[in-house]
This record gives structure tokens, sequence and C-alpha cells, in this order.
């Protein structure tokens, strides 16, 4: 059985006056123990929205969630906040987007780390330091013992990023999302940020979903890959076949608009025309018709549904056919 199931999520939020935003539209997927599976997509697509319903952490008011976020066979949206609050931290971590704004500006990083364990693993001041100082260790943050006593603005980008890692380890979670972990640091840091979450799922069995917009991110971590586009997943695939030969016309303009080392000199990069917002909802066509250079007429008037397709799923009326070569030599 999966870790997470994740069953036709959907999360819509409303202001008086204004129409409702359909920010995540039924999506579904699943994360066994030990796998790594992405969340793919430009910023708008329902990426963050999505790791913030499974985590419970949305308002309560102006926002509603419906579907299903089952978690070992628990349902995680019918539970109760108190017993929300218990599961978070011990067997659900999360990494945030930016370390900065996610850290008590004014408390020292060594409480931040020890109130955790002091909760949910009911360790005692001292043994909480003496964890906390261990995690900062095993997270590669040099003289650990003394960081302990630092506030977040005396730490760099990197051992920030490294100290919310941390927090979100201490109670050893069955389940982690990292969200765009790797935003704002230099590609040495990101390097480092990415083999450390390697290792931890490697070493733990945790399940991680990696929340990206990083295709480079993609192609060294994820096993499974769910490309997201208006609040719907548009193709989902393992990770070498979708490098390989991207079905879907977004995937596709994703991989064209990455810079290669082997590309000839001089070679022109193509973007995808338009932005996100330049869509049509999902329940007149295709929401990325607009923007798509596959569009045929059904693309505006139909809407595609998501289906088997070789061994991936697909929701598109005409896919790419001719494999690209961005893909070639992922491993």
């Amino acid at each position: 059985m999966a870790l997470l199931e994740v069953r036709d999520l959907s999360v819509v939020f409303r202001r008086k006056g204004e129409e409702p935003t359909i920010a995540v539209d039924g999506i579904s997927f699943d994360v066994e123990p030990g796998q790594t599976v992405g969340l793919v997509g430009e910023s708008g697509c329902g990426k963050s929205v999505t790791s913030l319903a499974i985590m419970g952490l949305l308002p309560s008011r102006g926002v509603d969630v419906s579907g299903s976020v089952s978690f070992e066979g628990t349902e995680l949206l019918h539970l109760s906040q108190r017993r929300l609050d218990e599961r978070r931290g011990r067997d659900l971590g999360m990494v945030f987007q930016d370390p900065l704004s996610s850290l008590n500006p004014v408390v020292p990083i060594g409480v931040q780390i020890a109130e955790v364990l002091q909760r949910h693993r009911e360790l005692s001041r001292k043994q909480a330091r003496s964890e906390a100082a261990e995690l900062l260790n095993r997270v590669g943050i040099p003289d650990p013992a003394r960081r302990l006593d630092e506030y977040p603005h005396q730490l760099s980008g990197g051992m920030r990023q490294r100290a919310l890692i941390a927090i979100a380890l201490a109670c050893r979670p069955r389940l982690l999302i990292a969200d765009e972990p790797t935003t704002a640091l230099d590609v040495t840091i990101q390097a480092q940020i990415l083999n450390l979450l390697t290792e931890l799922v490697a070493d733990t069995d945790t399940a991680l979903i990696m929340i990206t917009h990083d295709l480079g991110v993609v192609a060294g971590l994820c096993d499974e890959v769910n490309v997201m586009y208006g609040g719907r997943i548009v193709e989902r695939a393992e990770r070498h076949a979708l490098f390989t030969a991207p079905r879907h016309p977004y995937t596709n303009g994703l991989l064209e608009s990455i810079p290669r080392l082997d590309a000839p000199r001089g070679e022109r990069l193509v973007p995808i025309r338009g932005s996100v917002v330049d869509n049509i909802p999902w329940a007149d066509g295709c929401a990325f018709a607009p923007r798509c250079p596959n569009a045929i007429e059904p693309c505006w008037s139909v809407t595609p549904a998501l289906v088997a397709d070789d061994g991936r799923m697909l929701r598109c009326h005409n896919p790419v056919e001719v494999p690209v070569t961005a893909g070639e030599g992922v491993r």
C-alpha cells in the first residue's frame, strides 16, 4: 500500500464579491516508502498549494479543500487540529521555500530544533539540545554546537536551508515535502542540498515529494514526475521516460527552454510563448491551448482526460509524437 494516497484533491480560494479561484483542480497521485515524487510546473500551477493542503496548513476561512489525502490509511483532511498537530513533525515533515521567513528571527536555531524534539519525542531539554547539535552536524553545518545559539540572520542562505531540513527531519518523519528547497541558492549549495536529500531518502527510507520548477533538480533526484499546469496534472511518467520522450506539449516546451551543454554554439532556446495567466478554464477545453503549438480544434472545446498512454498518464488531444533529444544522458 502506498504511504500517501492523494485522490481528487481540489483547493478553491473564495473572496467576497469575486469569482472563486481554483488553485488545485482534482489531482491524484501516490507516494510509496523510499520513493521520490516530483511536482513540476511554472509558478502558479498549484504545486505549493498542493503541499500546504496535504500538510493541513491552508487557512480555515475563504478556502475550500475537497478530495482525499490518506497517509498510512488515515484521512488527513478529516483529522482534528490536535491530531493533525501530532502528525506534523512526527510523521510528516516539510522544508519550506524561503528559510528566512520560515524560521523565527528572534529565536536561536537550537531552540527551534529542540522544541520539536521535546514535543514529539519527549526528550529532556538537555537531550533535545544534544540531538539538535547532532542534526545540524548531519545536515553538514560546521561547528554545530556554536550554531545552536545563533539566530537565523547570522547564518548564510545555505545554512538556513540546512537548518530547516534539520527541523523537518528531527522526528524522523515517514514523509518529507520539500517545496523549492534550492530557490535563491547558488549552484554549489544547490548541489549540496540535493545530495543531502538523496542520502536521507536512501538512509531512512523516507518518502519525498519534491516541488520545483527546475527540471535539472528533477533529472537528478526524482523517480516519478508529475507535470502540473493550471491546477491539474497533464503528464505523469517515470523520470527517464519523461526526459527521453515527453509527450505533452507543455512538458516538451519546458525541456526545450533549458540550456544544454552539448547544444551547438549560438543555438537559441525555444521558450513557451505567453505566460501562465494565458489559459482557458478546464471546463471549456485544455487550459494550455492558448500557448500550445500543437493545439487543434478539440483543444478549445473538449476537456482532455488524464488517460494511460504507453506506460505514462497523459492529458492531451494532440500529444508530441517525435521524441526530443533534451533528455538524453539522464541517469
